[in-house]
């Protein structure tokens, strides 16, 4: 699955704008955003919000995968208080 990160910078590569006019509109440096694209390094949060504004792009809340406990898997040596059991 991508990650946000992924997204922008793909948004970035095909938005038919240079690096130069994107730094220019958006105040971050070019050097930043061709390290972001070519290398995979991240940006600054203010960085990727003030990215993300230019381009239109808004950050919608998506459904949360449900996360699978075992509950029936438990330290049989340890009672609910996390003491140790004293052996029989």
């Amino acid at each position: 699955m991508e990650t946000v990160t992924d997204q922008l910078r793909q948004a970035v590569e095909q938005c038919g704008q240079t690096r130069y006019a994107i730094s220019k509109a958006t105040g971050i440096p070019a050097s930043v955003l061709s390290r972001f694209v070519a290398s995979g390094r991240g940006l600054r949060s203010e960085n990727f919000d003030k990215l993300c504004t230019h381009l239109g792009l808004v950050l919608t809340e998506a459904p949360a995968k449900s996360m699978k406990t075992n509950s029936s898997k438990t330290n049989s040596s340890k009672t609910n208080a996390g003491k140790p059991r004293k052996e029989r």
